[in-house]
């Protein structure tokens, strides 16, 4: 008897132990259509005028071509409820970038970034640009290097990743910005992207600004190869095609390491 009565407790011993010890479970990065801010998050865009004109402003780059209010307009999501933005703002007609892009009025230097696109047209072309500078492509039908979810001319499109037209995919990514020291470029800038939840691009560093002067920040210097120690926006580029854009939240970090994994 004593025997069963020491057994009964040793069991119930390790059934409390089970239930109540946390269990250690690896933690993985919450990517994808849908994933939600964390709390510390800021909002760029939700769907709303006032967050698009509140955040939002016009790249006065050279091309600048239009003048404020944005005129890119709230539409009707296609695919779910709520309002998106359109990048297809008149301006830019004809691919002509840098006319009407617009770029957050905060600037930043290390961040996570969430956003969501969805490509309307076969061939539909605009960019996110990361610190006003560095492209991830958009651009429907192109699997090159300088096709859809490609570190510009930098890295191979992840073309796999993409959904297609008339569906909604998604960026997340981590940036760390270039690091300097005494004015001079000594870690380039680095980043991490999952493309639909597929980690695409790891520890990617990135050499330049692609396109010239209309591009982005440091375009213009030394053929984009002048990169200069000052933050910059999260720019969406504006080419005269319909490619929309929903969910748009950022995360500032701070990354002593040249890592982004996450």
């Amino acid at each position: 008897m004593k025997k069963h009565i020491l057994l009964h407790g040793l069991l119930i011993s390790l059934w409390f132990t089970l239930v109540m010890t946390p269990i250690a479970t690896p933690l993985y990065a919450q990517v994808g259509v849908g994933t939600p801010p964390p709390g510390d998050a800021k909002i760029l865009f939700d769907g709303t005028k006032q967050s698009l004109h509140t955040h939002w402003t016009y790249w006065e780059g050279p091309r600048l071509a239009t003048s404020l209010p944005i005129k890119w307009a709230l539409v009707k999501d296609p695919v779910d409820k709520g309002m998106v933005v359109n990048s297809n703002d008149p301006a830019a007609a004809g691919g002509k970038y840098g006319a009407a892009d617009i770029v957050t009025k905060q600037k930043f230097r290390d961040f996570r970034l969430h956003i969501e696109l969805l490509i309307a047209n076969k061939g539909g072309n605009s960019g996110v640009y990361l610190q006003n500078r560095y492209e991830i492509q958009v651009l429907d039908g192109d699997s090159t290097k300088h096709g859809m979810g490609a570190v510009i001319n930098e890295t191979p499109s992840p073309y796999h990743a993409y959904k297609g037209l008339g569906q909604w995919n998604a960026y997340d990514l981590v940036f760390r910005a270039a690091r300097f020291k005494n004015g001079r470029r000594i870690e380039k800038a680095m980043v991490t992207l999952y493309f639909n939840g597929i980690k695409v691009h790891h520890n990617q560093t990135i050499n330049q600004v692609w396109g010239g002067r209309n591009s982005g920040i440091d375009g213009g210097n030394n053929g984009g190869k002048g990169i200069t120690d000052t933050p910059g926006g999260l720019k969406l580029q504006a080419e005269g095609h319909n490619v929309l854009y929903r969910n748009i939240w950022i995360k500032e970090l701070d990354l002593k390491t040249a890592d982004t994994d996450f």
